[in-house]
């Protein structure tokens, strides 16, 4: 059984009481510090007023990595399967080739 845990996080100037499990407190500290990071990048910039427009532009930005990181995982892994499948056709000729062809 999983014990939650409250773990306060630090966000913006203002600290937040989240319950978590125990082995997530680390992962949650982490998202809090990248999540404080991106809030403070967007205040300092001076082109968002507000803590919850802030937030919200955050929250873009972050989803905005997060697809266009997936969207390369994705090309990567189609690309290797392509790859895969390729070195199998290789494999599938070479060993179907002629067999009257003497080997050795």
């Amino acid at each position: 059984m999983t014990q939650s845990k409250t773990v306060t996080v630090h966000i913006l100037d203002k600290d937040y009481c989240i319950n978590c499990p125990s082995e997530e407190r680390a992962n949650l500290e982490s998202a809090a510090r990248y999540l404080d990071g991106k809030m403070r990048e967007i205040r300092t910039s001076g082109k968002v007023i507000g803590a919850d427009r802030v937030a919200v532009m955050a929250a873009l930005n972050i989803t905005h990595e997060l697809l266009h990181k997936q969207q390369r995982l994705d090309q990567e892994v189609t690309s290797t399967r392509e790859r895969v499948r390729d070195l199998l056709d290789r494999v599938d000729t070479a060993l179907t080739a002629d067999p009257e062809t003497p080997q050795g």
